[in-house]
């Protein structure tokens, strides 16, 4: 028996936002955790499911989860209350208990969800990594607790946004020269594989519904049309956000190389065709200036 009762999460939705990496995914938590009628994990990304299809993790996720709660631990004042009332250090000890009991990612939604929520929702970008089989069995395991599950997947200009990641690599580790290292670190399977919109496309076609799947696009994101197009997605009233400031923004700045842009297009050429031909009339403009 789960310690919230298994009815806190009848009749919700699950809303799982698999990325890609760097496409406003920060912004849309913090839109969506500002709505009373949808309960957001604290955690941002939650990484339950590319812990169980890590091949191509950016790290260990359930080792992450150890360390993040080790963090908090220490950061916070250890007390019983301490855990009682900070969310995060709650959430930390909830995906902790993920590692031995599956059935705790559940327990940690019903744990935020109230009488208003209608949509749970995670956040987390190294889901667009897990391929076929990850899909079918996220949406296997929720279906086994009752759950609908719908998918939404956020897509950005494919030069513009690995060149993001690589950026954010070196904020993350000083050893990931993004000038020096692009090549490389471009060349990785892990950073590859986040960059193959059309496999993971075709991963979720394989296994969801058409009416399951949302694509949205980075460039659009903070617009009213989007926004208004996830709501309806979720059967939601449409709410405005507060603004449309960049949250989580990578830090290091630096001006792609031309070689790297060269090969970066020569690479995602593929890409670009596949987004062009599946989602015509739909791709931003700027993204044209890429596709060469």
């Amino acid at each position: 028996m789960t310690k919230y009762g298994t009815d806190r999460l009848d009749g919700k939705t699950l809303l799982v936002c698999i990325g890609a990496a760097k496409t406003g995914t920060s912004w849309l938590h913090r839109y969506l955790d500002g709505r009373a009628d949808v309960a957001v994990s604290p955690l941002k990304e939650v990484h339950f499911f590319d812990a169980k299809f890590p091949e191509h993790a950016l790290g260990d996720p359930d080792r992450l989860a150890m360390k993040r709660l080790a963090f908090h631990m220490q950061a916070a004042a250890t007390t019983p209350e301490a855990l009682r009332d900070d969310p995060l250090l709650q959430a930390s000890l909830d995906r902790v208990q993920m590692i031995y009991d599956p059935q705790a990612y559940f327990d940690h939604f019903a744990r935020l969800a109230t009488d208003q929520t209608r949509v749970i929702c995670d956040i987390t970008p190294g889901y667009s990594t897990i391929g076929q089989a990850g899909f079918a069995y996220l949406k296997a395991f929720c279906a086994a607790r009752g759950l609908r599950v719908k998918i939404l997947f956020l897509m950005r200009d494919p030069v513009t946004r690995l060149w993001s990641q690589l950026r954010h690599l070196q904020q993350l580790s000083a050893e990931n020269d993004a000038l020096r290292d692009w090549s490389r670190l471009a060349g990785h399977p892990a950073v590859r594989a986040r960059a193959d919109y059309a496999q993971i496309v075709a991963g979720l076609d394989a296994v969801f519904d058409a009416e399951d799947l949302l694509h949205l696009f980075y460039e659009d994101m903070f617009d009213a049309p989007a926004l208004r197009r996830l709501s309806g997605f979720l059967d939601l009233p449409f709410q405005a956000p507060g603004d449309a400031q960049s949250v989580n923004e990578t830090r290091v700045k630096l001006d792609l190389p031309t070689a790297a842009h060269d090969a970066f297009c020569r690479d995602l050429a593929p890409q670009y065709q596949f987004c062009q031909a599946r989602f015509a009339g739909h791709v931003p403009a700027s993204w044209l200036s890429q596709a060469v």
